[in-house]
C-alpha cells in the first residue's frame, strides 16, 4: 500500500447452482489470477460458492455443510496468499440459515458478515430460506483493517451484502462513521431494464455519501435462467467516481486501484463527517508495503478540465454564469455601473473583460459604463495592443490608451534605478504604475477595478505585490490557468460572436504565447512558462497539493505516468520542486487578497478555504 494505494478487484465467476467443489475450482483460478496482478483485496459474489439461485436446496443443511467444506478447501490452498477476498455462502448459526459474507486471508476467515435485510418481493423471496442478521450473530469482527504502518495509508475494509444497499439507511452508514473506508458489496442482482442504470448510480453515490471506496461484486454468469437472469455487472467506486466497472453479461474480474490515503484526507478536511463511538471488533493484517507499477487508475493531465466534450461545455456555461453573477453583485451593493479593467491583449484579461460584458447584459446597463485602458511600455507588442484594442471596441465599451512609458522612466530617476537594470524593481514599477492608473480611473468614474488574476498565478505568486495582485473584486481568482484557455474558446464560440471579426480576434489571443511583457521587445522575448515551468503542470501539482492533500513523493510519482511521452519525470521534478518553493514563499501575497468569486473545490482565498501562515516552513513535506 505504498502511498496508500490499494489494488483491488470484483469478481463475476461463472458458478454452478449446488456443485460448490465446481465453484471453489472457479473462485481459485480466480484468486490465483489475482495474485499475479498484485490484487490485496477482491470480493466475490453473493452466495458465490454455492450460487445464488438455489432455491429450496438451500433449506437442505448438507448445501451449507458443502460450501463450508469447499471453503475450507479453499483456505488451505491460499494459506500463502497475501490477498484478502470476500466469499458468500451460506451458514448455520445456532439452528437458524444465514446469508453470510466470509472474510479470508492466509488460511484462515477473519470475519463474517451477515446479510441484514432481506428481500422478499417481486422475484425475490429469500426470507423462505435466510434470517436478517447481525455482527453478534456472527460473533465475529465486523472490520478487518490492513495496515502498512502507516496511519494516514490505513483500510478498514467491512461488508454488506447485495439488497443491504437498496434501503434508505444501509449498515455501510453505520460502517463507514464508524471507521470503515472500503465497503464490499457481495451481490446477486437480476437484469431488468433500466436497472444497469440505476445499480451505478447507486454505487457511485454511496461511495460518495460515505466518503468511501466502495466495490460491489455481482453474480452472473452460471446462474440459474429460471426465472430471471444475472447480468454480472460489477463497479468499483471512490469517494462518488466509478474507477472501474464491468460490461453486463462479460464476468469476469475488473481490477482498480483505490488511494486509502485520500479518503482518509478527505474525512479530515469533511468536519461534518464524524466518527462515531461505535466499536466494531476488528481483526488488523499487516499487509506488504508493496509499490504498484504501474497504478491501474487513470490520472487526468488536466485536472480541472473534464474530458468529456459536453460535461466540459456545461461547466464553462456554469462558471461564467457563477463569475457573471458574483460581479453583479458586487456592483449592486455598492451601486455603481462603472468597472475599470486593464486590458492587456492577453488571455486572464480577456476574459475579465468579457466576464464584465455578461455582467452588464445581466444588469441591463451599457458597456459604456466598462472603461477598458491598455497601458503600453517597454515589452508590450503591436499584437496584443491592437487586440485589446479591436476587443473593447467590439463591445463598445469606454477603451483608453495611456502610455506609461514616460511616467515608468520618471519613477526610476525617482527611486535612484538605471534604465538599464533588469532586476525584479525595473519589471515591478511597470505593474504598479498600472494598477495605480486603474484605482485612479476608477476613483474619478465611482467605479471599481476589476482583478484580472488567475488561480495558478497566485498560487505561484507570480504577481506583483499591490500591483495586478490588487484590485477591487477578482473574477478570476478561482479560476486555474488551464480553464482560463477553455473559457476564453467557449466566449469565442457562442452563438453570438463565432462569425464575428471578434471570434478571429479571440483565436489570436489563444494563439499568442503568455507573457508579462514587462523587458523591452528589443530583448528576448518574455515567455512566462519559460520562466515558472507549464502551467499545465502547476495547476497538476496545485489540484493533488492543495484539493488533495498528497505528499511531495505521491505527486510526482503520479505526474510521472499522467504525463508520460510529454515531459521526462526529471522535467516534472523540476517543475514540482520550484512549484513547492513558490507556493510557500508566496503566500504573505494571497493573505491579503481582495475578495474574489470561489468557482471550483480549489480555492486560494485567505477567508473562504485556504489558510497559512506566510512564514510556515515546507520542510515537514520533505
Amino acid at each position: 500500500m505504498k502511498d496508500g494505494f490499494l489494488r483491488v478487484a470484483a469478481v463475476s465467476p461463472h458458478v454452478t447452482p449446488g456443485d460448490t467443489g465446481r465453484n471453489a475450482v472457479e473462485i481459485l483460478a480466480n484468486i490465483d489470477y489475482l495474485v499475479k496482478r498484485g490484487v490485496n483485496l477482491a470480493v466475490f459474489p453473493e452466495l458465490s460458492l454455492t450460487g445464488y439461485s438455489c432455491g429450496d436446496m438451500f433449506l437442505h443443511p448438507a448445501l451449507a455443510e458443502a460450501a463450508q467444506d469447499s471453503l475450507k478447501k479453499i483456505l488451505a490452498k491460499t494459506a500463502s496468499f497475501p490477498i484478502l477476498f470476500y466469499l458468500g455462502l451460506p451458514v448455520i448459526l445456532s439452528g437458524k440459515l444465514y446469508n453470510a459474507a466470509a472474510a479470508c486471508y492466509k488460511g484462515t476467515v477473519k470475519s463474517v458478515s451477515l446479510k441484514k435485510h432481506i428481500p422478499n418481493y417481486n422475484e425475490f423471496y429469500e426470507k423462505r430460506y435466510f434470517n436478517p442478521g447481525s455482527e453478534t450473530e456472527a460473533g465475529t469482527s465486523a472490520f478487518i483493517k490492513l495496515t502498512d504502518g502507516g496511519a494516514t495509508s490505513d483500510a478498514v475494509c467491512a461488508a454488506e451484502i447485495c439488497e443491504d444497499l437498496w434501503l434508505p439507511n444501509p449498515p455501510s452508514n453505520a460502517l463507514c462513521e464508524a471507521g470503515a473506508t472500503v465497503i464490499c458489496n457481495l451481490s446477486a442482482s437480476n437484469a431488468l431494464i433500466g436497472k444497469d442504470i440505476y445499480r451505478r448510480d447507486l454505487v457511485k453515490m454511496q461511495s460518495a455519501k460515505t466518503i468511501s471506496a466502495y466495490i460491489y461484486a455481482n453474480a452472473g454468469r452460471g446462474e440459474s435462467t429460471t426465472d430471471c437472469v444475472y447480468d454480472g455487472q460489477s463497479f468499483i467506486a471512490e469517494n462518488g467516481v466509478i474507477l472501474a466497472e464491468s460490461e453486463p453479461f462479460i464476468g469476469g474480474a475488473i481490477i482498480a486501484d483505490i488511494d486509502i490515503s485520500k479518503l482518509n484526507s478527505e474525512r479530515m478536511r469533511m468536519s461534518t463527517f464524524r466518527v462515531t463511538e461505535t466499536a466494531f471488533p476488528t481483526a488488523r493484517l499487516n499487509m506488504e508495503k508493496q509499490k504498484l507499477e504501474p497504478l491501474l487508475r487513470d490520472f487526468p493531465k488536466y485536472p480541472f478540465v473534464p474530458a468529456d466534450n459536453n460535461e466540459l461545455a456545461k461547466r464553462l456555461e456554469y462558471i461564467v454564469k457563477m463569475q457573471a453573477h458574483a460581479l453583479c453583485k458586487r456592483m449592486s451593493s455598492i451601486g455603481t455601473k462603472t468597472a475599470v479593467i486593464g486590458l492587456s491583449g492577453g488571455l486572464d484579461s480577456t476574459l475579465a473583460f468579457l466576464v464584465t460584458v455578461k455582467t452588464f447584459d445581466i444588469l441591463n446597463i451599457s458597456n459604456s459604463g466598462i472603461i477598458a485602458v491598455t497601458m503600453p511600455c517597454f515589452g508590450t507588442t503591436s499584437r496584443t495592443k491592437s487586440n485589446a484594442e479591436k476587443l473593447a471596441k467590439a463591445f463598445d465599451t469606454d477603451f483608453r490608451e495611456i502610455d506609461i512609458t514616460e511616467a515608468v522612466k520618471l519613477h526610476f530617476r525617482d527611486i535612484g534605478l538605471p534604465e538599464t537594470d533588469r532586476t525584479t524593481a525595473f519589471e515591478n514599477v511597470q505593474a504598479r504604475e498600472r494598477t495605480q492608473i486603474l484605482m485612479d480611473i476608477a476613483n474619478m468614474t465611482g467605479g471599481i477595478v476589476i482583478g484580472t488574476g488567475d488561480l495558478s498565478e497566485l498560487a505561484l505568486g507570480f504577481a506583483t505585490y499591490n500591483g495586478d495582485h490588487m484590485s477591487m473584486y477578482g473574477v478570476n481568482s478561482g479560476v486555474p490557468k488551464t480553464l482560463v484557455r477553455h473559457l476564453v474558446r467557449y466566449f469565442a464560440e457562442t452563438p453570438e460572436i463565432i462569425n464575428t471579426p471578434t471570434a478571429a480576434v479571440l483565436r489570436d489571443i489563444l494563439d499568442t504565447p503568455v507573457s508579462p511583457e514587462l523587458l523591452p521587445a528589443s530583448e528576448a522575448a518574455q515567455h512566462t512558462e519559460e520562466i515558472i515551468g507549464p502551467y499545465e503542470l502547476h495547476d497538476f501539482f496545485l489540484y493533488y497539493f492543495v484539493r488533495q492533500s498528497f505528499s511531495i513523493e505521491k505527486i510526482l510519482r503520479i505526474a510521472v505516468q499522467a504525463w508520460k511521452g510529454v515531459y521526462t519525470p526529471e522535467v516534472i521534478k523540476k517543475w514540482l520542486d520550484l512549484f513547492i518553493s513558490r507556493f510557500f514563499s508566496m503566500q504573505f501575497k494571497r493573505s491579503c487578497l481582495p475578495d474574489g468569486v470561489k468557482v471550483g473545490s480549489v480555492s486560494l482565498s485567505p477567508r473562504a478555504d485556504f489558510r497559512m501562515p506566510s512564514d510556515i516552513s515546507n520542510l515537514f513535506l520533505f
